[in-house]
């Protein structure tokens, strides 16, 4: 039997892989970055129940990791597809983590005699990692990567590296091979909107303005500050937090036109966790309209104003720095108020929009994007996983924004139609 290809390494391609392996069919799992894991890696807590996201996950990566049917390709990309439904032929990249991945432990001794600290991505920023680093501690697979862009071959790394695991720039390169498929799973996931095209609300000109995902990576306890809530300008703790809903989203001027469908309930979590922290912070919401429709979802937003979070209709223009804080003018339209904050933070609740690749994705796999940039599935009413094009499916926020709940439940239907498939051998039909 042909094997099944999962391209994206995020909740919703772990889910299908998952799957698709429980029923017996090899699958390989092509992610681009170090690890597995997704934006989801990056998150503290999930709505509405407020479970540590990584205590879901992390069990979920290690279970890819050790599934006999399931081999892992991190680092990867795809640079070609070729064939059709039950004989595809991918064609893969291998970049070089010049790292002997047979022999490294992930220990960490050469990360901790690095010199070098650079900008860190799953820090969205807010923290700094070294040139050679594992991108988290619940990282898989469990090896560290040296950024030969960054690293300026001081030689520690090698010297400290127990099992002479640390390679240099000339002893690894891009590696080149095929993969042949009966049916591919797309789970390539979003990417969040650009706070600086929103001009008005002077993002990265102001330091005390911050985005959704860089207070995520603050409020984690494995973040940068431990958890604790502070100040990009003073590291003090904030008296009063704004936030601010539709940064991205339901903005027509900015090509951003459909919501994006998480984004009041992430806030609306982040700003319980907050009021439950620090009792003595007053936390803000300003809203166009709160979109909480799952399960659930209503009676956690009661939960919020219940624990003293003031939410006020109304979207505010721009954003001006005071002194010792951020001025944020709004009219709250259902009284008609107009209302001056002094804000100590102001967090962006950033949408989730198409990643920049997904055009020259959908391209190479054959397939379409609708008016918002995500892949097209075919009409609702034949299952929204199928693709435009027989044998290729579609899971998670690749096809459309959604929670982690619902990108589960997709991950699973996808798997579901390649078991089918695959299994019957009627290719023809998906």
């Amino acid at each position: 039997m042909p094997e099944a290809v999962v391209i994206g390494g995020g909740i919703a391609g772990i889910t299908a892989a998952l799957d698709i392996a429980g029923h017996g069919i090899h699958v390989s799992l092509i992610e681009q970055e170090p690890t597995i894991g997704g934006h989801m890696a990056m998150l503290d807590k999930t709505f509405p129940t407020n479970d540590c996201s990584m205590c879901i996950l992390s069990p979920k990566m290690v279970d890819v990791a050790r599934h006999p049917l399931i081999t892992l390709h991190t680092c990867t990309t795809v640079c070609g597809v070729e064939g059709s439904a039950g004989d595809f032929t991918i064609r893969l990249v291998r970049h070089p983590r010049y790292i002997k991945t047979d022999e490294c432990t992930g220990c960490g001794d050469c990360t901790t005699v690095c010199p070098v600290e650079v900008y860190n991505r799953f820090d969205a920023g807010i923290g700094v990692r070294k040139a050679i680093y594992k991108v988290h501690p619940q990282a898989v697979p469990n090896l560290v990567i040296r950024d030969s862009e960054h690293c300026i071959d001081c030689g520690l790394c090698y010297d400290v590296c127990g099992k002479r695991a640390v390679l240099r720039d000339t002893e690894d390169s891009d590696f080149e091979f095929t993969i042949k498929a009966g049916t591919i799973v797309l789970a390539t996931g979003y990417e969040a909107f650009n706070a600086r095209n929103k001009i008005s609300y002077k993002y990265l000109s102001i330091p005390d303005v911050i985005t959704s995902l860089e207070f995520e990576r603050l409020i984690n306890a494995s973040g940068p500050t431990g958890g604790h809530i502070r100040r990009i300008s003073n590291g003090m703790t904030p008296r009063e937090i704004v936030f601010i809903q539709c940064v991205g989203s339901r903005d027509i001027p900015l090509g951003c036109s459909s919501c994006s469908a998480v984004c009041c309930m992430y806030a609306i979590k982040n700003a319980i966790l907050l009021r439950e922290k620090y009792p003595d912070t007053r936390v803000t919401m300003l809203y166009m309209d709160i979109r909480a429709y799952g399960k659930g979802y209503e009676e956690y937003y009661n939960r919020a104003q219940s624990l003293g979070v003031r939410f006020i209709r109304g979207i505010p223009g721009d954003l001006y720095a005071s002194d010792d804080s951020v001025i944020v003018q709004v009219e709250n339209t259902e009284t008609r108020e107009l209302m001056k904050i002094e804000a100590d933070l102001i967090v962006l609740s950033v949408g989730l929009r198409p990643r920049s690749d997904s055009e020259h994705v959908a391209e190479l796999f054959g397939i379409r994007c609708d008016e918002t940039g995500f892949f097209s599935s075919e009409d609702q009413k034949c299952g929204t996983s199928r693709s435009l094009k027989p044998g290729i499916f579609l899971a998670g926020t690749c096809r459309e924004p959604m929670d982690i709940p619902d990108t589960v439940a997709e991950g699973g239907a996808a798997a579901m139609q390649v078991v089918i498939s695959m299994i019957s051998g009627d290719h023809a039909a998906t």
